[in-house]
């Protein structure tokens, strides 16, 4: 384990049933996750993303493996000792869940309350960090009178009340819209920052990996198929499962006449920003079409990626892929069922 490392699973395997109708939904998986970073995990849906996220705090318990969140290893602690230890563990949901009943005030309180807290003191903790995420006027508000993002945001509040060193995000902006998940990622980066507490996000966006997190960890068919730096992963994808997360095959090249061949060419920091392909057909006076392009902001960094189809004279593709070699470019080529 690394010094930092603050949640390490080591081989964890659930499944669900028994028999022939049972389901593997994690196998083999092992992971650390380091101290005030924000980390991601990604995979499209079925995936096991969500089994693995509450296996952290083991609202599900795994059937193999280690968890170690915080120095303690969580599949062996009693009841009590869980309960002690998921203190220092928040989590929000996709639908907020939210106790309807209880105002957005009464609602942070609950998990002060139930830890013994008296009540004065709940009351004062729970306003400071309304506060905290820009609620301070919707303390006595149900969350019926309250939109989306301010539910979530008392999710949020309600999460921190107990001072957790861990926030577990599962899907936590998927109901959301963009306007406001952006607003909901600024602010989970914004407590990271001030409160040194460690997110882990569960999605199935890459938009919100590239937005906020430090790391990723591509989930795949009960597997983790790759983990790495976001700029990283994008750059340089090893899997097959993140190359479908970050290069979605609904490019379409029906419209493309011709024999030349398709290329991806991938961009990052100053090459995306200089017009390198442009620069390419003029000085060899042969056009290529674009097929698709994309453009992402990571870490403060431009990083794209185009779909080129290639001129059919051989020569003068070798020679233009020779121009991108030049430029320090990366590029594969691609094939597609037109």
């Amino acid at each position: 384990m690394r010094e930092n490392t603050i949640i390490e699973i080591k081989n964890l395997t659930k499944t669900f049933g028994e028999g022939d109708g049972s389901v593997v939904a994690l196998e083999g998986i092992s992971l650390e996750i380091g101290q005030g970073e924000i980390f991601g995990i990604i995979g499209l849906s079925g995936a096991g993303k969500s089994t693995l996220v509450r296996c952290m705090n083991l609202l599900e318990r795994p059937n193999a493996g280690s968890v170690v969140v915080d120095g303690k290893e969580m599949t062996s602690l009693s009841e009590r000792e869980l309960r002690r230890a998921r203190q220092s563990i928040g989590m929000i949901f996709q639908n907020f869940n939210l106790l309807m009943q209880r105002t957005a005030l009464e609602n942070v309180c609950f998990p002060l309350e139930l830890t013994g807290t008296p009540r004065r003191e709940c009351a004062s903790r729970a306003r400071e960090l309304l506060s905290t995420v820009g609620l301070s006027d919707k303390e006595q508000a149900y969350p019926a009178q309250l939109s989306g993002g301010q539910q979530q945001r008392v999710a949020i509040a309600r999460a921190l009340a107990t001072g957790p060193k861990v926030l577990l995000c599962d899907e936590a902006t998927s109901a959301l819209d963009p306007t406001t998940t952006q607003s909901i990622l600024a602010l989970l980066k914004e407590l990271n920052q001030k409160l040194g507490v460690t997110v882990v996000i569960i999605t199935h966006e890459m938009r919100v990996i590239e937005q906020i997190c430090n790391r990723v960890a591509i989930i795949a068919n009960s597997h983790i198929e790759e983990i790495g730096a976001v700029d990283e992963v994008f750059r340089r994808p090893k899997s097959e499962a993140a190359k479908k997360l970050l290069f979605p095959r609904g490019e379409s090249t029906a419209a493309f006449t011709g024999k030349g061949r398709f290329y991806r060419v991938t961009f990052d920091g100053d090459s995306a920003e200089h017009p390198v392909i442009a620069d390419m057909v003029l000085r060899f006076g042969a056009p290529v079409n674009i097929v698709f392009a994309d453009t992402k902001t990571i870490g403060g960094r431009m990083f794209g990626h185009m779909i080129l189809q290639f001129p059919e004279d051989q020569a003068m593709a070798e020679r233009m892929l020779a121009f991108l070699d030049s430029e320090n470019l990366r590029y594969t080529e691609e094939e597609f069922n037109v």
